[in-house]
């Protein structure tokens, strides 16, 4: 297409020349004597257009090939800069599409995850107020247990006590005031007594 261009410029600017050429010539033989003896080089611009047609035409000839293939690359270079361009921006957008997937599936997992945390969370406080609840029962009914056997070994502290004192006060009481017999009988009453008490 370049060169096609190239050909057709060579073959307009050498007519374009030659046209130029005989136009020159023309108004030279036309006009020779009628500015009074002040012209116009005729001569002088027809050597000058033939230069330049000859100028253009070696120009055309010779550089028609290099020109036409520094285009090509340069149109070429030009093509694969645009399709380079377009595979990065398409590529671009690919990422960018799996990018904004995976932040959305992110986003998605980190709710997920943090309702997981929740509810181990609520779970792990309601087993924890558990254990303590249980806890607590046990040390309550261990206490109540101890409570409840200090106050039985206080009982039976208090009834041996008890005991002790009325039988040291039966026997000096008996040993003052009776007889052996009414000794005898008071010291059944008072074991009476006592059975009675500790029962």
């Amino acid at each position: 297409m370049i060169s096609l261009r190239l050909e057709s410029l060579g073959r307009l600017a050498l007519p374009a020349a030659l046209s130029l050429c005989a136009a020159a010539v023309a108004s030279a033989s036309e006009g020779g004597g009628a500015h009074g003896g002040v012209g116009i080089p005729w001569g002088e611009v027809l050597k000058q257009a033939v230069n330049l047609a000859i100028l253009a035409g070696v120009l055309v000839y010779f550089l028609r090939k290099p020109v036409s293939s520094f285009l090509a690359e340069r149109s070429a270079l030009l093509r694969k800069a645009i399709d380079d361009a377009a595979k990065a921006r398409a590529e671009a957008a690919e990422k960018l599409s799996a990018v904004e997937a995976r932040v959305a599936r992110l986003s998605g997992e980190i709710a997920q995850m943090n309702e997981r945390m929740d509810a181990e969370a609520r779970a792990e406080a309601e087993q924890i107020r558990k254990s303590y609840a249980a806890e607590i029962a046990g040390i309550r009914a261990q206490a109540e247990f101890t409570g409840q056997q200090e106050i039985k070994k206080a009982r039976e502290e208090l009834r041996r006590e008890a005991s002790e004192l009325s039988a040291r006060a039966a026997e000096e009481l008996v040993r003052r005031t009776l007889t052996p017999e009414d000794q005898e009988r008071l010291v059944r009453e008072n074991i009476q007594e006592i059975e009675g008490i500790v029962r």
